[in-house]
Parts: structure tokens; C-alpha cells; sequence
């Protein structure tokens, strides 16, 4: 029954991952080779999980490398926008590093590792000012998803960790943060575009 319930879920996220490449995502010039290698590699939990980190870590980190610095501390309240209540959202800054905060978090579960020392709340290192300190602050945070997504087994993805008020599946945390990721990067497209910026990822379909 429990490799039931492995099989079921991999065949969901195989399925949902396709879909997403299927989506529009734009093949890289001489990237045939390693795809055709790619697709002749079985599957298993850690890859198909991995795959979906990646495609997050493209879109979070092209959007956080697509605004200008000086819109960092961008927020629709400063559109003045009649009828709308935007008085308490976050920074785009703080939308970025909120992101990689939930991501150390809940990937360090996975991988045991400690969680960065200067993190203190749910907005990241207060310290972290500019662009470039907060890109790498998102990008570190993708590895430690990587090595969390390398880390899942058939044997151990069901395995029950604490989570919130409760348990969960490793393979749960793993991917709920993965949807974390994709619901912050659709506020950061928001934040883009009404600055006149098109996301990286919407560029090839103009």
C-alpha cells in the first residue's frame, strides 16, 4: 500500500512537471543532447522533484533579477489606486526574501541542515539592502532545495516530519514549498508589470 501511494504520487508530479514544460517553457540552444540524456535516465521521486525546483528557482530568480534596484522597495500602494487596500503588503524586496526564508525553512527540514543564523523573522536578514545581497540570498536558498529534493527516496518519502501544528510527508514539504515559491512569484509578476517590466518568462510569447 505505502508503494502504492509512492507510485500515485510520482505519477502526479511526472505529470505536472510535463505539463509545465509543456507550457511554453523555451528550450536553450544546444540543450537537445542533455534533454535526449535526460529523458533516457529513469525517473524517481528526487528527480522529479529536483525538476520542479528548478523551474521555480528560473522564475522566482528571473523575476528578482528583472526589477531595477530602485523599484526593490516597490509597493502598489504607491499607485494610489482608488478602492484598492495594498497599505500592508510587502516590499518587492520583502517578497524576495520572504520567498528564500520559506524556502530555508521548510527545505532545511529535509536536509537537516541549520537554518542561516541572521534570519530572525519571516522577512529574511533585515540587513540585506541591496539587489545584489538579496539575488544571492534567493539563489542560495534554491541550493539548499536541490539538495532536499537529492535527499528523497521511494523509502523515505512518506516518512512523517513535524510540520506546523502536525505532521507531514517529506514529499509534502518538499513540494508544498515549491508552491509556496510559484505563489510569491505571482505577486512578484504583479509588482513587475505595473512597472512596465514583462516577466523573463512571459518575454518569449510576445
Amino acid at each position: 500500500m505505502k508503494q502504492l501511494r509512492v507510485f500515485a504520487l510520482m505519477a502526479i508530479l511526472s505529470f505536472a512537471v510535463g505539463a509545465f514544460a509543456q507550457g511554453g517553457m523555451a528550450a536553450k540552444p544546444g540543450s537537445s543532447a542533455k534533454q535526449a540524456q535526460t529523458a533516457s535516465e529513469p525517473a524517481t521521486i528526487a528527480s522529479v522533484v529536483d525538476r520542479e525546483v528548478s523551474a521555480y528557482e528560473k522564475n522566482v530568480v528571473g523575476v528578482a533579477e528583472a526589477m531595477p534596484e530602485d523599484k526593490y522597495n516597490f509597493t502598489p500602494n504607491s499607485l494610489n489606486i482608488k478602492g484598492a487596500v495594498y497599505g500592508n503588503v510587502r516590499t518587492f524586496a520583502e517578497l524576495v526574501k520572504h520567498t528564500a526564508t520559506a524556502n530555508y525553512r521548510f527545505w532545511s527540514m529535509l536536509t537537516g541542515e541549520k537554518m542561516p543564523a541572521n534570519i530572525k523573522g519571516p522577512n529574511g536578514p533585515d540587513e540585506l539592502k541591496s539587489k545584489a545581497e538579496i539575488v544571492k540570498f534567493l539563489k542560495d536558498s534554491f541550493e539548499v532545495g536541490h539538495r532536499a529534493a537529492k535527499s528523497l527516496t521511494a523509502q523515505n518519502a512518506l516518512e512523517e516530519l513535524p510540520f506546523f501544528r502536525g505532521t507531514q510527508p517529506r514529499l509534502f514539504i518538499a513540494t508544498f514549498t515549491v508552491i509556496h515559491a510559484a505563489d510569491e512569484y505571482g505577486q512578484m509578476v504583479e509588482y513587475l508589470r505595473m512597472n512596465g517590466i514583462v516577466p523573463p518568462a512571459s518575454r518569449g510569447r510576445m
